[in-house]
């Protein structure tokens, strides 16, 4: 599956918010998310509009490591 082309960091917290994902604070230009399903993950977001490819690529890449699923069936659950 197609990574989208236009995603906004916050449409991006809203699909991660289905996981779990809440803010936990913002410093500049960067957000900070935290769950605590399946143990306790972080992720630091760019409040950009579009997220870069390659940045969304390693954001969904460390989500799907820490639930242990492929990056394929991350999408299909997000998106």
């Amino acid at each position: 599956m197609k990574l989208p082309r236009n995603l906004s960091s916050y449409d991006l917290i809203r699909s991660l918010s289905r996981l779990g994902y809440q803010v936990t604070r913002q410093t500049g230009s960067h957000i900070r998310l935290k769950t605590e399903e399946n143990g306790e993950h972080h992720l630091t977001i760019p409040a950009h509009n579009p997220i870069k490819i390659g940045t969304l690529n390693n954001i969904l890449k460390s989500v799907a490591e820490h639930f242990d699923i492929s990056r394929d069936e991350l999408l299909r659950k997000l998106f």
